[in-house]
């Protein structure tokens, strides 16, 4: 029970008895203001917790053009590519060496390649996930002039998942210091 002093109580009607002293209205809305604290509480706790784990999220990009002046052909079978120019490799998750992304952790990723050629043979750039296609570009020869076509969608990859780039048989691409046939990636989020 709240005492009040002397001088409230002699202006109040009734006076300051032991039956209490009419503040149940004010202790409620006490109340209900320290719940809508208590919810603010809660929903702060619950957005700093939503930024924290995007701060530690993994950060995953990379783009590599062929690196080559000039042509990059096969034969009569498939050739992978080995892209060796780095225009960007957050996270390290590509690999100059092999020609391989591989996932850092399980999540969707956009991946985009780019493909030009001259139009007097065979345009082809195919797009593995672990040895199975998942995109392809291809262009017929059509006599003097180039082309260049692209191709890209959001891909849910496993950890360990690896990507990576190859010509079908009989076809070629080109590039240059301009970075014409390219492959791109980036992590959109975590799953």
């Amino acid at each position: 029970m709240v005492t009040l002093p002397r001088s409230v109580c002699s202006v109040r009607p009734g006076g300051c008895g032991t039956e209490g002293v009419g503040f149940s209205g004010s202790m409620f809305l006490f109340s209900e203001q320290a719940e809508e604290l208590t919810a603010l509480r809660n929903r702060l706790d619950a957005a700093e917790q939503q930024l924290k784990a995007q701060r530690e999220a993994p950060k995953v990009a990379f783009a590599v053009s062929l690196g080559s002046d000039g042509l990059v052909s096969s034969k009569n079978s498939p050739r992978k590519l080995v892209y060796k120019k780095v225009l960007t490799n957050v996270g390290s998750a590509y690999s100059t060496e092999t020609g391989v992304f591989k996932a850092p952790v399980r999540g969707v990723y956009y991946i985009r390649f780019t493909a030009t050629a001259p139009t007097t043979g065979l345009m082809s750039a195919v797009l593995y996930k672990n040895d199975k296609v998942q995109l392809t570009v291809h262009e017929p020869p059509a006599g003097p002039g180039s082309d260049t076509a692209s191709n890209g969608a959001a891909l849910l990859l496993e950890q360990g998942d690896e990507l990576h780039m190859q010509l079908w048989p009989n076809s070629h691409l080109w590039d240059n210091a301009s970075h014409h046939s390219t492959f791109s990636g980036f992590l959109l989020y975590t799953m």
